[in-house]
């Protein structure tokens, strides 16, 4: 019985990691779709060199960052317990990759490939497993501090914080220090339009993250016989409610209503598996109104050139669902308990702090150092010609 059960959980888990790498193409398509014509090529093979890049850095350094162990064992002690050690590092793996795929929507049109991956060595390797293992592995006695003067730790079941907020608040200083996109905002107070390039493929990556959203938040339980129903009816309902919002707010916008989803699921994970799915409905549609007016915000007030709108979607949807765990969470708004909203905002505001912190010195050195941007030939020219030497449709562009 006890080999049955260690094999069920290595299945369990490995069904996980496959459900969130799967989400890597979503975010891939979902920038590829964003972003213009000349830029497409670059979108998709940035996603698949990051994650590389990211699982051998996590591999070498970021799991041991969080987790205090290694693999540089024999190969018989790594596939004791059938290897689920091995396949919970896989899983854990793809939620660490999601951070430069995160940052990489922010920066698309303008960011240098090899520098990027450089940050994204230091991110994975450091910046994110750091707080990783203080959120999710005790480490530094944060957490029992938290719990010390709230009476309850930081609760972060799946990441509204720890992957996602942390994310998009490392996103936010490349965006700034990068400087918007040529011609994007005129010096005569005019701004340029870049309007999604492909709805369809938006719309596809929209859908591959919003599926493989339920093994990110449901796997996360990492054994079979803690797997929670709870936690997948509160993700589908935080969904829905972030499409609805985004749908009436966006006024019919497309990108906003297949972004809307994906900003309620953000918000949930921290909570799903304490709070009603009437309360995740609330979370959701109060995080796909966060999405909305920020991204209309930084966008066109602000002149904020965050391309993906990464910042409000990952940054500030995860702040705000790190804080609703805290309250959604309640039994007094019908959760389970077991929270309390001042840890919430302690963490919370520990991760955010940290993000920034990790951001601005990863990107600020880079840019100081190896520079951070194409230069205008190259942008206007496309990053898929000036770093990949081919369009998206080179055959039909040849036809022209």
């Amino acid at each position: 019985m006890e080999a049955l059960k260690q094999g069920a959980d290595a299945l369990f888990i490995l069904l996980g990691a496959v459900m969130v790498l799967a989400m890597h193409a979503g975010f891939a398509f979902l920038e590829l779709g964003t972003v213009r014509h000349k830029n497409q090529v670059n979108a998709l093979v940035k996603i698949l060199v990051d994650f590389s890049v990211s699982t051998v850095m996590y591999f070498l350094v970021g799991y041991g960052v969080a987790y205090g162990t290694h693999f540089f064992v024999g190969a018989e002690t790594l596939a004791a317990r059938n290897g689920y050690d091995l396949v919970k590092f896989f899983f854990l793996l793809t939620f660490a990759a999601a951070i430069p795929a995160i940052i990489s929507g922010g920066i698309a049109e303008r960011a240098r490939f090899w520098p990027q991956l450089m940050a994204t060595a230091v991110i994975v390797g450091f910046v994110y497993p750091f707080f990783e293992g203080i959120a999710w592995n005790q480490h530094f006695g944060v957490q029992a501090w938290i719990k010390s003067v709230t009476g309850e730790e930081f609760h972060d079941f799946a990441g509204s914080v720890v992957v996602h907020a942390v994310g998009g608040w490392i996103a936010l200083p490349a965006v700034l220090l990068l400087g918007s996109r040529a011609n994007r905002y005129r010096k005569d107070g005019a701004i340029s339009a870049h309007p999604p390039s492909n709805i369809p493929f938006l719309a596809l990556g929209a859908w591959i993250l919003v599926v493989g959203w339920f093994g990110f938040n449901v796997m996360s339980a990492q054994t079979l016989d803690k797997i929670s129903g709870l936690v997948a009816v509160n993700s589908l309902m935080a969904m829905v409610g972030g499409t609805l919002a985004a749908l009436v707010l966006g006024k019919n916008d497309p990108g906003f209503v297949h972004n809307g989803p994906l900003a309620g699921l953000v918000a949930v994970c921290a909570g799903s598996d304490l709070m009603h799915p009437l309360g995740a409905l609330v979370v959701g549609a109060v995080a796909g109104a966060i999405f909305v007016v920020m991204f209309t915000l930084t966008q066109n007030k602000w002149k904020i050139d965050d391309v993906l709108g990464v910042w409000p979607l990952h940054g500030l949807c995860g702040t705000w669902g790190g804080l609703a765990a805290g309250l959604f969470g309640s039994q007094a708004l019908g959760g389970l308990g077991g929270v309390a909203f001042s840890a919430q905002l302690i963490g919370t505001a520990l991760g955010v702090c940290w993000a920034l912190l990790g951001g601005f010195v990863v990107y600020g050195l880079l840019k100081v150092t190896v520079g951070l941007r194409l230069s205008q030939e190259e942008e206007f020219e496309g990053a898929d010609l000036s770093i990949h030497k081919i369009r998206s449709t080179p055959d039909r562009e040849v036809s022209w």
